[in-house]
Protein backbone atom coordinates (compact mmCIF):
# COMPACT_ATOMS: atom_id res chain seq x y z
CA UNK A 1 0.00 0.00 0.00
CA UNK A 2 1.34 3.31 -0.95
CA UNK A 3 0.11 6.43 1.28
CA UNK A 4 0.88 10.55 1.73
CA UNK A 5 1.02 11.36 5.85
CA UNK A 6 0.38 14.86 7.48
CA UNK A 7 -3.02 15.88 6.32
CA UNK A 8 -5.77 16.78 8.50
CA UNK A 9 -8.71 17.97 6.38
CA UNK A 10 -9.84 16.52 3.44
CA UNK A 11 -12.86 18.55 1.57
CA UNK A 12 -16.37 16.79 1.38
CA UNK A 13 -17.39 18.38 -2.14
CA UNK A 14 -15.83 21.01 -4.65
CA UNK A 15 -14.64 24.41 -3.15
CA UNK A 16 -13.91 27.19 -6.14
CA UNK A 17 -11.74 30.05 -5.73
CA UNK A 18 -11.56 33.09 -8.30
CA UNK A 19 -7.72 33.45 -8.30
CA UNK A 20 -7.15 36.42 -11.26
CA UNK A 21 -4.89 33.94 -12.58
CA UNK A 22 -5.38 33.32 -16.33
CA UNK A 23 -4.46 31.80 -19.43
CA UNK A 24 -3.58 28.24 -18.11
CA UNK A 25 -5.49 25.04 -18.14
CA UNK A 26 -4.51 22.50 -15.45
CA UNK A 27 -6.32 19.34 -14.37
CA UNK A 28 -4.62 17.36 -11.78
CA UNK A 29 -6.83 14.53 -9.23
CA UNK A 30 -8.09 17.02 -7.24
CA UNK A 31 -7.28 20.35 -8.81
CA UNK A 32 -8.20 22.56 -11.72
CA UNK A 33 -7.26 25.44 -12.56
CA UNK A 34 -8.96 27.08 -15.63
CA UNK A 35 -8.12 29.64 -18.32
CA UNK A 36 -10.30 32.26 -16.89
CA UNK A 37 -8.69 32.00 -13.61
CA UNK A 38 -11.09 29.70 -11.75
CA UNK A 39 -9.20 27.06 -9.12
CA UNK A 40 -11.23 24.19 -8.28
CA UNK A 41 -10.16 21.87 -5.12
CA UNK A 42 -12.18 18.85 -5.93
CA UNK A 43 -14.11 16.83 -3.16
CA UNK A 44 -11.36 14.46 -1.55
CA UNK A 45 -8.55 17.36 -1.99
CA UNK A 46 -6.43 17.13 1.30
CA UNK A 47 -4.68 19.70 3.09
CA UNK A 48 -2.67 20.28 6.42
CA UNK A 49 -5.28 23.36 7.61
CA UNK A 50 -2.41 26.52 8.74
CA UNK A 51 1.25 25.74 9.65
CA UNK A 52 3.90 26.58 11.74
CA UNK A 53 3.11 27.85 15.51
CA UNK A 54 -0.60 28.43 14.98
CA UNK A 55 -3.96 26.59 15.60
CA UNK A 56 -7.05 26.35 12.63
CA UNK A 57 -10.24 28.21 12.87
CA UNK A 58 -13.13 29.06 10.49
CA UNK A 59 -11.95 31.68 9.23
CA UNK A 60 -8.24 30.38 8.24
CA UNK A 61 -9.95 27.16 6.63
CA UNK A 62 -10.44 28.34 2.98
CA UNK A 63 -7.42 30.73 3.08
CA UNK A 64 -5.11 27.59 4.24
CA UNK A 65 -7.06 25.70 1.29
CA UNK A 66 -6.24 27.66 -1.69
CA UNK A 67 -2.66 28.47 -0.32
CA UNK A 68 -1.76 24.74 -0.45
CA UNK A 69 -3.29 24.06 -3.41
CA UNK A 70 -1.41 26.88 -5.06
CA UNK A 71 1.11 26.03 -3.50
CA UNK A 72 0.75 22.04 -4.69
CA UNK A 73 0.16 23.55 -8.24
CA UNK A 74 3.75 25.07 -7.91
CA UNK A 75 5.81 22.47 -6.26
CA UNK A 76 4.06 19.68 -9.03
CA UNK A 77 5.80 22.03 -11.94
CA UNK A 78 1.83 23.23 -13.22
CA UNK A 79 2.66 27.06 -12.05
CA UNK A 80 6.26 29.05 -12.28
CA UNK A 81 7.47 30.44 -8.67
CA UNK A 82 6.29 33.32 -9.44
CA UNK A 83 2.88 32.80 -8.34
CA UNK A 84 3.97 32.70 -4.89
CA UNK A 85 3.23 36.48 -4.51
CA UNK A 86 -0.37 35.43 -5.65
CA UNK A 87 -1.37 32.83 -3.33
CA UNK A 88 0.32 34.70 -0.70
CA UNK A 89 -2.02 37.03 -1.82
CA UNK A 90 -5.30 34.93 -2.19
CA UNK A 91 -4.61 33.57 1.26
CA UNK A 92 -4.51 36.88 3.28
CA UNK A 93 -7.58 38.20 1.36
CA UNK A 94 -10.02 34.93 2.22
CA UNK A 95 -8.60 35.39 5.71
CA UNK A 96 -9.93 38.86 5.59
CA UNK A 97 -13.22 37.74 3.97
CA UNK A 98 -13.96 34.68 5.90
CA UNK A 99 -13.56 36.91 9.74
CA UNK A 100 -10.06 36.74 10.93
CA UNK A 101 -8.77 39.70 13.01
CA UNK A 102 -6.45 41.80 10.91
CA UNK A 103 -3.75 41.97 12.77
CA UNK A 104 -3.34 38.20 12.88
CA UNK A 105 -4.16 38.09 9.10
CA UNK A 106 -1.48 40.41 8.50
CA UNK A 107 1.50 38.30 10.71
CA UNK A 108 -0.05 34.84 8.83
CA UNK A 109 0.43 37.13 5.86
CA UNK A 110 4.06 37.91 6.37
CA UNK A 111 5.11 34.64 7.52
CA UNK A 112 4.16 32.93 4.19
CA UNK A 113 5.69 35.91 2.11
CA UNK A 114 8.93 35.62 4.51
CA UNK A 115 9.14 31.63 5.45
CA UNK A 116 7.05 29.34 2.92
CA UNK A 117 8.92 29.78 -0.34
CA UNK A 118 10.17 26.04 0.57
CA UNK A 119 7.04 24.75 0.16
CA UNK A 120 6.67 25.58 -3.78
CA UNK A 121 9.88 23.57 -4.71
CA UNK A 122 9.14 19.96 -5.56
CA UNK A 123 12.18 18.81 -3.32
CA UNK A 124 9.36 19.65 -0.19
CA UNK A 125 6.42 17.45 -2.01
CA UNK A 126 5.00 15.02 0.96
CA UNK A 127 7.06 11.52 0.52
CA UNK A 128 5.15 8.06 -0.72
CA UNK A 129 5.39 6.07 1.99
CA UNK A 130 4.53 2.12 2.04
CA UNK A 131 3.43 -0.08 4.11
CA UNK A 132 3.91 -2.72 5.19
Amino acid sequence: MKYRAGYKYQLYEDESFITGIKGYEIHSDFIDLMPDGKLTCKKGYAWDGASGPTWDTKSSMRGSLIHDAGYQLMREGHLPLDYKVVFDGLFYLTLIHDGMTHIRAWYWYKAVLWFAKGSTLPEHDRPILVAP
